[in-house]
């Protein structure tokens, strides 16, 4: 008999501080909304030369594999705009990441950003 009903993931999360996750429908929502609004930047006029990027946003598997993709986005983006355009835009993507991430994963504000 079980004593304990919860998993071991609830344990480890609920230790962390994050114990309250985003149901299964409100995360694959926003996960696809964030693959939406990165493949609109990639297609920009020029983002073609960045299919190998593109590729990747496409499959990537959950959230936390196109958090870790914001990188090559803002990349490829500044080759195209440069790099203050292209920061703007990443910061608006950043945004849409909000309670979907475990909270070691969110980025901390910066006293550099002005």
């Amino acid at each position: 008999m079980r004593w304990f009903k919860g998993s071991l993931r609830d344990s480890i999360y609920g230790l962390l501080g994050n114990p309250v996750l985003p149901s299964d429908s409100v995360l694959e929502t926003g996960t696809e909304d964030i693959r939406e609004a990165m493949l609109a930047l990639l297609a920009e006029p020029g983002g073609r030369s960045f299919a190998n990027v593109t590729r990747r946003v496409r499959y990537a598997q959950d959230v936390q594999a196109l958090w870790y993709l914001r990188g090559d986005v803002l990349a490829a983006l500044a080759t195209l705009h440069g790099e203050a355009t292209a920061r703007h835009k990443v910061q608006r993507l950043t945004a849409m990441f909000q309670g979907l991430l475990p909270v070691s994963l969110n980025s901390r504000p910066s006293p550099l950003v002005s």
